[in-house]
């Protein structure tokens, strides 16, 4: 696909449920003790591998794609399907949240997916639920998936527990098995404690903040070391949650602005956000351009006498923009340095490497380092054909590009599907 480039913008652009929350409601919604309604769900295909894996678990799972809704009946992590198969794709998050709800389950399952699913290390994961009893294995002993769990869980000794989880090469094992302890709760008090460094810490926050709102207190160390769940910790289902739209998706529009100059508002978002990927638009900030937060919108500008300029910025927080920023780098005055986001080398490609490749087909200079990189943008930009590696923010980062920049052609933009399938066209009313 080739992007048509743009002149200044003035754009108001309704974006999608947020595919973090999407997936934690889901999971949360299922192991409550009745109905939720989920209102701005994501229709897309890691939210739809989820949505399959709990119907075919046997779960009551209506989905209303017209209203962006999803009633789900929950049955406090009761599965009436207790032998089965699931394909979770290259779903990170379906992964994660359904091995974890899975092990204290009464069957035996297997969890599987594309080779790059099993590629992907979730051994962190494992270990710490086996320390909460549960009997489970990574089938191929490469520490990745596919994973098989049987019910023949071994009978915890002591009547409280406690499990270590490793939160440096992802978030997400933190936060399945915070999202999974109440199960755990029936015999007694169930303490979580973080060894090592926390990558991605707001998704953590997101977690913890869905926990709540689902009815469970859960007590957090300031420093984020431990959490602890009392004994009988029971899911309470609300009657309705309402998912925000996805801050990641939003960060190539408010990119949109930057590259071209204008206007782009983003309503639904504030700064008081469930998703820590609300913090790219400080980058561009820092870059020159103008952000107002209102009560229910974001708006990013750039006036066409201010230009970009490159900046040096720790994006560990917030590394699913760490593309999109590295995309703007190429219109910015000087270098742009993006570090500490080594996790991101274990996504759906390594994304270190990958950006870094398709950056110095525009003629930039990138230095690759184990954790980030470094981007100096050539003095005359090139047109390139950019290579996505089935990464879906491979595609909608170097969208941006061809915004500006003639002759951008996009290869595989079907890869969009995993988060936004809408995105092309959405981008083209920009």
């Amino acid at each position: 696909m080739e992007i048509r480039p743009r002149n200044s913008l003035n754009a108001l652009v309704t974006l999608p449920g947020s595919k973090s929350i999407t997936n934690r409601a889901l999971l949360l919604a299922v192991l409550g003790d009745g109905p939720t309604t989920l209102d701005g769900f994501l229709d897309a295909e890691d939210t739809r591998i989820m949505l399959n894996a709990l119907r075919t678990l046997g779960l009551d799972v209506l989905h209303d794609p017209s209203n962006k809704r999803v009633e789900v009946v929950g049955h406090r992590g009761i599965f009436p399907v207790r032998n089965e198969e699931i394909y979770v794709a290259n779903s990170g998050t379906s992964a994660r949240f359904l091995t974890a709800a899975l092990a204290f389950a009464d069957g035996d399952y297997r969890l599987y997916g594309k080779p790059r699913m099993h590629e992907r290390p979730i051994r962190d994961l494992v270990d710490a639920l086996r320390q909460l009893g549960a009997e489970i294995l990574c089938e191929n002993g490469n520490d990745c998936p596919p994973v098989k769990i049987s019910g023949r869980r071994k009978e915890h000794p002591a009547s409280n527990r406690e499990a270590t989880v490793s939160g440096s090469m992802s978030s997400q094992f933190l936060s399945a098995l915070l999202m999974v302890a109440p199960l755990a709760s029936k015999q007694g008090a169930v303490d979580i404690r973080l060894i090592g460094t926390l990558v991605s810490v707001p998704y953590v926050e997101m977690t913890l903040a869905m926990i709540r709102a689902f009815g469970v207190d859960v007590v957090t160390s300031d420093d984020f070391s431990s959490f602890h769940f009392g004994r009988n910790s029971m899911y309470k289902s609300p009657p309705e949650y309402r998912i925000e739209p996805d801050a990641s998706a939003a960060s190539y529009f408010f990119a949109a602005a930057a590259v071209c100059g204008g206007t782009v508002c983003v309503p639904g978002l504030s700064r008081q956000s469930l998703q820590g990927d609300i913090a790219f638009v400080d980058c561009l900030e820092q870059m020159g351009c103008a952000v107002v937060f209102g009560a229910d919108s974001i708006s990013v500008s750039r006036s066409s006498d201010r230009p970009l300029r490159g900046i040096s910025v720790d994006m560990n927080l917030f590394s699913d923009t760490a593309q999109t920023l590295a995309a703007v780098a190429l219109f910015a005055d000087g270098p742009t340095d993006i570090r500490n986001i080594e996790h991101v080398r274990f996504k759906e490609t390594d994304r270190i490497a990958a950006t870094a490749t398709e950056l110095r087909k525009f003629g930039a200079v990138v230095d690759e380092r184990s954790d980030g990189l470094t981007i100096v943008p050539p003095n005359q930009l090139l047109s390139a054909v950019v290579e996505t590696y089935d990464d879906h923010r491979m595609a909608m980062s170097f969208a941006v590009t061809g915004l500006r920049q003639p002759g951008v052609v996009i290869r595989n933009p079907g890869c969009v599907e995993k988060t936004f399938p809408e995105f092309f066209a959405e981008f083209d009313k920009l």
